[in-house]
């Protein structure tokens, strides 16, 4: 992050005892962090929300907050001007794709997409969990989305093979959920689209790995889970498919080129999640980039992914070459006992460990800004816990 005169001194986060639970001393009070294994909203970077915090009344002199000011005063147009810089080197997006910030999350997108490139009214789609299935849902009301490849036979558990599908001719784009949150599966490669354009739902990837976005025609994701707060979904869509020609009736708002023309302003967007977006982005540089939190997402996910392999009480659900870095669903065996596991886990100041209602069990959603230690306290409890259910 850029020097100023309000930013908050870094290295000094809450001091957490080993099942997770951290204190702080703050003007004579006492506060306390957990660790938030939230699927999303999701855990921010200590040093983020810090320096938000010494921001929130006065933001750079401004004398006012980046929740009071317009979105089209001077101060703001900087704060989404750098940020689109700041992601744009970070991913390395070359100048013909666009950066929209715009809102309704990931879910709009799933209308969104087919609105704007489905022009033969065909698109393939691949479902590999809950979102992707309600994206080919959606799609399934502007035209003929077909499935060609899912996992849902298996509880979506693992990646379908990819490597030569039956892609329709005249399909306008291939689309893939690319990490499934609620699952815990990550394609780790890329299917084999023909040719085709690939759109690609990342929200529960988004910066965690370097990325060729030109092996993508659409990129987007919802910014709560590994970027920000909710309110913002950030899209990377290729300059040649933002245009006029999209499906009639297609509202104002949900045109790209409405978004595109208006560099992300047509309207009030977020502007408090954006910047926080923003401040991210910057964190993300100061850590070393993708290649580094990739290092880091691989070496916290081997920690758990290693004590699930060797336990005798707890299993992972997923088929191992499919694994997520960024989501670890997990059983112990029953209900009765999945449900004691939360209950003091969440004691021991673990939160949010409860699986998804649709499956169950236990998730443990571990995005960048999870440190190393608060994957060690989770792995700590589990082995605790194991011994103590022999």
């Amino acid at each position: 992050m850029t020097n100023h005169p309000a930013r908050v001194r870094r290295g000094a986060p809450a001091a957490r005892n080993v099942l997770g639970r951290g204190t702080e001393e703050r003007e004579g009070a006492r506060m306390a962090r957990v660790y938030n294994f939230s699927a999303g909203p999701a855990v921010l970077p200590e040093e983020v929300l810090a320096e938000a915090a010494s921001e929130m009344l006065d933001y750079r002199g401004s004398g006012m907050s980046v929740m009071e000011m317009s979105h089209r005063s001077k101060p703001f147009g900087e704060i989404i001007e750098n940020a689109e810089a700041d992601l744009r080197e970070l991913v390395g997006i070359p100048d013909n794709y666009r950066v929209l910030f715009l809102q309704g999350g990931a879910s709009q997108q799933f209308a969104a997409v087919p609105m704007n490139l489905m022009k033969n009214r065909v698109a393939d789609y691949i479902v590999t969990g809950a979102w992707a299935k309600k994206a080919f849902k959606e799609a399934k009301i502007f035209g003929d989305a077909r499935a060609i490849a899912s996992s849902e036979d298996e509880t979506f558990s693992y990646i379908p093979d990819c490597s030569d599908l039956d892609v329709s001719p005249d399909a306008d784009y291939v689309y893939i959920c690319e990490n499934n949150t609620i699952y815990g599966t990550k394609f780790h490669t890329l299917p084999n689209t023909k040719g085709k354009d690939l759109v690609a739902d990342v929200s529960s990837c988004f910066l965690s790995e370097p990325v060729d976005i030109t092996r993508y025609g659409v990129m987007y994701g919802g910014a709560q889970k590994n970027i920000g707060p909710a309110g913002v979904v950030i899209s990377i869509i290729r300059e040649d498919l933002i245009t006029d020609d999209v499906l009639e009736g297609t509202p104002t708002m949900l045109k790209w080129k409405t978004q595109a023309d208006a560099n992300s302003l047509y309207n009030t967007p977020p502007a408090y999640g954006i910047y926080i977006c923003g401040k991210v982005f910057k964190w993300l540089k100061d850590q070393g980039g993708l290649e580094a939190m990739q290092q880091r997402n691989q070496e916290k996910a081997a920690l758990l992914y290693d004590f699930l392999d060797a336990s005798k009480l707890f299993r992972g659900t997923v088929r191992k070459e499919d694994r997520s870095l960024m989501n670890v669903p997990f059983v112990a065996g029953d209900a009765d006992l999945d449900a004691a596991f939360v209950a003091e886990a969440k004691a021991a100041g673990l939160e949010n460990l409860k699986g998804h209602r649709s499956v169950g069990g236990m998730r443990a959603s571990i995005y960048n800004a999870m440190p190393r230690a608060g994957v060690e306290a989770l792995v700590a409890f589990m082995d605790k816990f194991e011994q103590a259910h022999k």
